[in-house]
């Protein structure tokens, strides 16, 4: 077994879950090993060398789980298609047992979920071992990654660059091999962004298609799990473990009858040969022109490779979406709304409302907001958060058609597409404690709104730093999206791993 360097080119840094799962049974790598390998890259590469910041804590008890996960192989008892796997999970998701939930805040350091989020429990049976947590941008933060108790997170490719939103500490440590594989969620770009920019794949998931039972809200009727991994074919992998009616979670009951327990099968035979395509040019592209240069160089390899490319196929409703204000307010009602439910439910020494955050992070401001203020939370604190509002549901209903039935189906149906692709984003911006991160222009917003599914896969890069591109489709099309990117991937691989290069002049 070889020791990673700051370079990120040793091999098991980079390795897939396929060749590590393969390596396990075979006997040439032993989950103790795989978990020492990620422990050891951990303490190296997180709070020392590069300080990414990118994981808040490890399990204690990993090295154990490890032996038990080599005594059953040893045994033939394979858990699943995780089984020895280290996986990182995100700071919203509850772990109860030696991993503490706290949303990257001091103060929810003494919350106590009773169980583990279904999304973990399911990486459990599977006989995954879950590593750590990953750091995220907190309920307090102008800047993406930062968290009163993380600090700030780095990019991996350049260290004064952001990780980006908050599922950034999952991206920047799988990027930079601290995992194979990692849990992210999104409410609109908290994983899309984060990967784009790390230069991973970002699975975000059709609302109800994996659990949030167990996740810290953020907007509840767009929140989603989804993985981030270095490869599509991991992605889905993870994907299948995670899919599932749960009764914790009625927004699964969607899924019946739609989810699968192996996309992987997705995969085979992937090819673009015919496969229609849409380019949203309005607003999706414009914005950053390395992002416009790495996007229509992949729409090109997308062509060259059979693809039917419908350019200008935009979003009729989208001027629509950028202008509603109720949108807005139809995501901070629910926030009120979920918020308060979960801090009052849940068990522990901590704030029981938003109205107790707030006054605690009042209490301890050089922690919890020595850069930035708190003015959206008390923005949200103001509301009612009464989701029998017919203010309320009227937002929602808008907000669901525009993206839905008048925006991203709409499209599709006019234009027969199988998919949608546009730049997930431009690059990394550089960390600005002062003003904080320029607003977010990317691929995210529309699926984000329609609660639909996205792919980020990486496709190209600007002076070292990574670019994605981002496929999108109706709802429940995660395995169309899964063989477009598979095949995109192969025809085009972009990704390349992380030199942790040091703050750029200019």
């Amino acid at each position: 077994m070889g020791t990673a360097g700051a370079s990120g080119d040793d091999a098991l840094a980079s390795a897939g879950i396929a060749e590590l799962r393969s390596a396990l049974a075979g006997r040439r790598l032993s989950a103790v090993e795989l978990v020492g390998y990620h422990l050891d890259r951990i303490d190296r590469l997180n709070l020392r060398g590069p300080r990414l910041r990118a994981v808040l804590e490890t399990d204690p008890r990993a090295v154990e789980i490890a032996e038990e996960r080599d005594a059953e192989q040893r045994r033939g008892q394979v858990r699943g298609p995780l089984h020895g796997i280290p996986v990182l999970v995100k700071d919203n998701l509850e772990t109860a047992g030696g991993l503490r939930t706290t949303n990257g805040t001091t103060a929810l350091l003494g919350a106590r979920p009773e169980r583990d989020a279904t999304v973990v429990d399911r990486l459990i049976e599977a006989g995954a071992i879950v590593l750590g947590k990953t750091n995220k941008s907190g309920w307090i933060s102008g800047s993406g990654g930062w968290s009163a108790r993380g600090g700030q997170g780095r990019n991996p490719y350049r260290l004064d660059r952001s990780p980006h939103g908050s599922s950034s500490g999952s991206a920047a440590a799988v990027a930079a091999g601290l995992g194979p594989a990692a849990l992210g969620t999104e409410t609109i770009g908290s994983i899309l962004g984060p990967a784009g920019v790390n230069g991973v794949v970002g699975l975000k998931p059709t609302v109800g298609l994996t659990s949030r039972a167990g996740m810290i809200p953020g907007v509840r009727s767009l929140d989603t799990v989804g993985p981030l991994c270095r490869n599509v074919a991991d992605a889905a992998t993870v994907l299948g473990v995670l899919t599932g009616v749960d009764e914790r979670d009625p927004a699964t009951g969607a899924s019946a009858g739609r989810f699968r327990r192996d996309y992987l099968g997705c995969l085979e035979g992937a090819e673009l040969s015919g496969v229609r395509i849409g380019v949203p040019r309005e607003s999706f592209f414009g914005y950053d022109d390395h992002a416009d240069a790495v996007a229509d160089e992949a729409i090109r390899v997308l062509a060259g490779a059979g693809a039917v490319i419908v350019d200008g196929a935009d979003i009729p409703s989208l001027p629509r979406m950028l202008s509603e204000e109720g949108l807005m307010f139809a995501q901070l009602q629910e926030v009120k709304h979920h918020v308060d439910a979960y801090l009052a439910a849940t068990p522990g020494e901590h704030p029981r409302s938003i109205a107790e955050l707030i006054a605690y992070n009042r209490e301890h401001a050089e922690t919890e907001m020595p850069h930035f203020g708190q003015e959206t939370l008390e923005m949200v604190d103001a509301l009612s958060g009464d989701l029998a509002d017919p203010a309320y549901l009227s937002a929602l209903a808008t907000m669901r058609r525009l993206a839905r039935d008048e925006g991203i189906d709409a499209v599709m149906s006019e234009h027969r597409l199988d998919a949608l692709v546009a730049p997930t984003g431009g690059p990394a911006w550089k960390i600005d404690h002062v003003h904080g991160d320029p607003d977010a222009r990317g691929s995210a917003l529309v699926p984000g709104l329609a609660g639909y599914p996205a792919i980020s896969v990486p496709a190209g890069a600007v002076r070292g730093l990574p670019i994605g591109i981002t496929f999108m489709a109706g709802a429940w099309s995660e395995p169309v999206l899964l063989r477009l990117a598979h095949a995109f991937e192969r025809s085009h691989p972009a990704w390349f791993p992380p030199e942790f290069a040091p703050p750029s002049v200019g």
